[in-house]
């Protein structure tokens, strides 16, 4: 009995041990096959009645005026008085919810887009360094914005007579926390590698609620975007993909990397792994019809030297799904990587795939 006591003990402990290991190589190998996949699922969404939600008109807090300058006052504005400030667009763009995105690049410091709906502006993204985004700056500290803003984990909107409540959660908090200026809805774009402000989105309370970026509670008629058909979704998509290819170029300038040039062949790829995603719901840089990456480039006879992917699914629209694969190291890594010379972007309705690659005659 003596003798066998150490020998059970020893057995146990080896036991133990074996588990342990097998359970780390199964989680590292885990690990590793998903450090190139983003996917963000839908935001929650329920309806209580009763609901609680304060009405903020007459709320003890005061939110800040909004703006007298910079884009947010711009929040509202008429399209033609836009116009004649801000002049004609570059592009204008589709989108799912309603409104247009009217594209300002005339160069990547100043680059913005302008949701116009029923010849009004309702949002508008910034992401260009020398825009004027009071009270904000692109590239501040965040720790200059948390100790200068009141940021909220639960945003409340009197609508119509319809009440909702977003709820953020510690993420949402930390890599785009949302809040109220006036009359217009904030969200910053985090980026939590810098720790610095990459972007800024203003929308009106309708856009909000029809983008529905987090969790959302409320009591009344819900906004809803549109259902496109066929058609539409393709102008939507077709889009995207061009603001995923300018917004990469943006962030590349930005972290001293040479921007890319658009591949046509690639961007083919790029959407046939989209579509094949979405109509399969298998999201994965390998598809189990098509293969991987280089065996999808070689049936393409796209010609290079090295490549590399990033995919996405379920984000709002091309800003949010860029400012998520940055906020990814692997994505991060991939979009900004130096060796790479060109760009393909593929979109099927909210499924996103990049495809990079460098070309032999680079």
């Amino acid at each position: 009995m003596e003798g066998g006591k150490p020998l059970g003990t020893l057995f146990r402990i080896l036991i133990l041990l074996v588990l342990f290991l097998t359970i780390g190589f199964y989680l590292d190998i885990n690990q590793k096959d998903n450090k190139d996949v983003l996917i963000k699922e839908d935001s929650t969404l329920s309806m209580k009645q009763p609901i609680s939600i304060p009405d903020t008109s007459s709320h003890a807090f005061t939110h800040p005026e909004k703006p007298k300058e910079g884009l947010a006052q711009f929040i509202g504005m008429n399209l033609n008085h836009f116009i004649d400030l801000m002049g004609k667009p570059q592009r204008i763009d589709r989108t799912l919810y309603g409104y247009d995105w009217y594209i300002y690049k005339d160069d990547y410091n100043h680059y913005f887009q302008a949701g116009i709906e029923n010849n009004k502006v309702v949002t508008l993204y910034a992401i260009g360094k020398d825009l004027n985004v009071s009270p904000f700056e692109i590239t501040e500290p965040v720790e200059e914005i948390f100790n200068t803003q009141f940021i909220d984990a639960n945003i409340n909107i009197n609508l119509n007579g319809n009440l909702y409540r977003f709820e953020l959660n510690d993420s949402d908090l930390n890599s785009r926390p949302l809040m109220q200026i006036g009359d217009v809805y904030v969200q910053l774009y985090i980026d939590q590698f810098t720790g610095t402000l990459s972007s800024v989105r203003f929308l009106d309370a309708a856009t909000l609620i029809k983008e529905r970026p987090y969790e959302l509670v409320y009591r009344g008629q819900l906004l809803e975007p549109l259902k496109p058909n066929s058609a539409q979704w393709k102008l939507i998509e077709n889009s995207t993909e061009q603001e995923i290819f300018d917004l990469t170029n943006i962030l590349r300038v930005r972290n001293n990397v040479k921007p890319l040039k658009w591949d046509e062949k690639t961007a083919k790829v790029a959407y046939g792994h989209s579509k094949d995603m979405a109509i399969h719901h298998d999201f994965s840089h390998t598809s189990k019809k098509y293969g991987s990456l280089s065996d999808r480039l070689k049936t393409s006879k796209v010609i290079y030297q090295s490549a590399g992917e990033n995919i996405a699914a379920k984000y709002t629209d091309g800003p949010a799904v860029i400012e998520g694969w940055m906020n990814s190291k692997g994505h991060r890594d991939t979009l900004l990587n130096k060796e790479f010379t060109h760009l393909g972007v593929g979109v099927y309705e909210k499924y996103y795939t990049q495809n990079f690659i460098r070309k032999w005659s680079q």
